[in-house]
């Protein structure tokens, strides 16, 4: 049985100003992003794309600033509404309390697809084709976040067998040894998602279906994850002993399934 380690949240302390882990995984996460967006420039078929329509670093910068807003907006949001829809309507100036901490991957992501509808629209570029540049470069984003829930001590995993071998026990969370899921999340929704998107990327695929495995993929890990992580002690467990995040994954999979499906009977990239 392993001990949390208990880290500092606070990574450095200049004078009033406390710099915390959680906020440098943040910017891990968006120079991750800007960093592979430049390489994807180098992939099919936004390179071959040539005239107004074609692709260039300048663009992956204002998807980023679009992203970031998306994110941050959306995650917050979407926490408020999906999570403590009664607690926020009876206190609506604590929404904009984000240092008390609440964020949404699925409120997240709905602002990402917001900041890319636009991003489209104002570029008057293919919302898929869009959406198909972004997805291959957020897991890596996705598994800098997670690191920083471990870092944290939060959101820690279910009661685990004491046998299990990296059973933790997290501080708050009782003696009881627990999954450390953040970790399992950190390896499926980041690293594995990466490295099966990145590569499924690298071939031609019809527009949209890139996109369509990212939700997919995403839906069916965090899926899988969350019979590890604990539930939200005001939820608990749904209907058909589903937590929320299990919920707000079914649609993420069919929508990706459908959008595959769509997408396969379009001509691919040349």
């Amino acid at each position: 049985m392993l001990i949390h380690p208990q880290i500092d949240p606070v990574a450095l302390q200049l004078g009033p100003l406390a710099v915390h882990w959680y906020g440098l995984t943040y910017l891990a996460a968006f120079g991750l992003f800007m960093w592979l967006g430049v390489r994807r420039l180098q992939h099919e078929p936004f390179v071959s794309i040539r005239g107004a329509g074609a692709w260039s670093r300048r663009d992956v910068e204002d998807i980023l600033f679009l992203g970031v807003m998306g994110v941050i907006l959306g995650g917050r949001i979407g926490y408020c509404l999906f999570y403590k829809p009664a607690y926020y309507a009876a206190h609506p100036l604590e929404v904009f309390a984000v240092w008390q901490g609440g964020m949404s991957f699925h409120g997240g992501m709905l602002g990402v697809i917001v900041a890319e509808v636009w991003f489209a629209f104002s570029r008057k570029r293919p919302l898929l084709q869009v959406a198909d540049f972004v997805a291959p470069c957020v897991p890596t984003g996705l598994a800098a976040g997670r690191l920083g829930n471990f870092i944290n001590g939060e959101l820690w995993g279910r009661v685990a067998s004491p046998d299990l071998p990296w059973g933790m026990v997290f501080r708050g969370a009782g003696d009881l040894p627990r999954h450390p899921s953040q970790l399992y999340q950190f390896l499926l929704e980041g690293l594995l998602l990466f490295v099966l998107l990145w590569w499924y990327a690298r071939k031609p695929r019809s527009q949209g279906q890139v996109a369509a495995a990212f939700l997919c993929g995403y839906g069916v890990f965090r899926f899988i994850a969350e019979f590890f992580r604990e539930p939200d002690a005001h939820l608990g467990l749904l209907s058909l002993g589903m937590s929320m995040g299990q919920w707000l994954c079914v649609p993420m999979i069919l929508g990706g399934m459908g959008l595959w499906l769509w997408a396969g009977k379009q001509p691919k990239f040349k």
